[in-house]
C-alpha cells in the first residue's frame, strides 16, 4: 500500500465531481462529455476532479473486453488533459490484466503522472459484477499536488473498515466514483457523510446519472467536509459541484476532538 501516516499535506484546493449520464458502450461520446466539462472546470480553478465509476462505458457486459482494451489510450489522453488544465483527475475505467478484467480507478497527478491505481476489493454481487470482474486486493493512498488521496469505489463505500485503514494509512482526501442507484440513493448520501466524519477528512463522491443496464443512476455527487457538512452537491442531472477543501479546517476538527489519538486498538482486536 502507497502512502504515510497521518500528516498534513493537504492545501487549499477548489475541488469538484462531474456527474453525468455515461452512455452504455459508448467510448468516445463519453470522453467528449469529460474533456469538454473539465476543461470548464479547470477555467473556474477547479485543481482536484473526480468522475463516475466505469465513466468511459459503464457496466456494458457484452463488450466489456473490449471496451477494457480502450482504457489505455483513455488514459494518455487523460493524462495529457491533467497536465494542460494543471488537474489531478480520479475516475474508473475498465483494466485487462491477463484474461482477469478488473474495474480500476485511477489517479493522475497535475503534472500528468499516473499517482497510483486502485482495483475494486468490494464488488456488487447483488448486481453480478463478481461474475465479470475480478477483486482488487490493496487499498491505495498517494502523494499528488494536492495532498494525499485515498480511494473507493461504490459500494466499498459500505465497508467503514477500508475507509480507517486509508485513514490511518494518511489519507486526507478520500475520492469515490461510483454508479450508485437512485433506489438507495439516501445510504449514498448518508454513507459519504458518515466515511468523511468519522475519518476526519474530506470525501469527494461522484455518481452518475440516467439510466443504463436496467438502473437509474441517483446523482446527488458531493463534497464533504471533516465535519460531516456538505460543501457543495448535485442534484439528480448532468452537473458538476464544486468546492473548496481547506486545510485549516480538517487540522481544527483533528485538534478538537483527537479520536485518532484516543484510538484502542488493542481492544478492538482483529475485525
Amino acid at each position: 500500500m502507497n502512502g504515510k501516516k497521518r500528516g498534513g499535506t493537504l492545501i487549499d484546493t477548489v475541488a469538484g465531481c462531474f456527474q453525468f449520464h455515461v452512455l452504455s458502450g459508448e467510448v468516445e461520446d463519453n470522453w467528449e462529455r469529460v474533456k469538454g466539462e473539465l476543461s470548464r472546470m479547470g477555467k473556474k480553478d477547479c485543481r482536484l476532479a473526480v468522475l463516475p465509476e466505469m465513466w468511459s462505458c459503464g457496466f456494458h457486459y457484452p463488450q466489456l473486453r473490449q471496451m477494457a482494451l480502450e482504457s489505455p489510450h483513455l488514459l494518455d489522453r487523460l493524462k495529457t488533459l491533467a497536465e494542460k488544465e494543471k488537474m489531478v483527475i480520479v475516475g474508473s475505467l475498465p483494466h485487462l490484466d491477463g484474461d482477469d478484467i478488473y474495474n480500476v480507478a485511477h489517479v493522475i497527478d497535475a503534472d500528468g503522472r499516473m499517482a497510483g491505481e486502485y482495483r475494486k476489493i468490494h464488488l456488487f454481487t447483488h448486481a453480478g459484477e463478481h461474475l465479470h470482474f475480478s477483486r482488487g486486493r490493496e487499498a491505495l493512498v498517494c502523494d499528488t499536488s494536492v495532498g494525499r488521496v485515498g480511494v473507493m469505489i461504490c459500494y466499498d463505500l459500505r465497508f467503514p473498515e477500508l475507509a480507517r485503514k486509508l485513514a490511518l494509512a494518511g489519507a486526507e482526501i478520500l475520492c469515490v466514483p461510483a454508479l450508485w442507484p437512485r433506489a438507495r440513493i439516501e445510504h449514498w448520501s448518508l454513507l459519504l457523510r458518515a466515511r468523511a466524519l468519522e475519518n476526519q477528512l474530506f470525501v469527494l463522491g461522484c455518481n452518475g446519472t440516467g439510466a443504463g443496464g436496467g438502473l437509474t443512476y441517483g446523482g446527488r455527487s458531493a463534497i464533504v467536509s471533516p465535519w460531516g457538512s456538505v460543501l457543495a452537491q448535485g442534484g439528480e442531472g448532468e452537473e458538476w459541484c464544486q468546492g473548496i477543501l481547506e486545510s485549516r479546517e480538517m487540522e481544527a476538527f483533528r485538534n478538537q476532538i483527537p479520536c485518532f489519538q484516543d484510538r484502542l486498538p488493542g481492544v478492538y482486536g482483529i475485525v
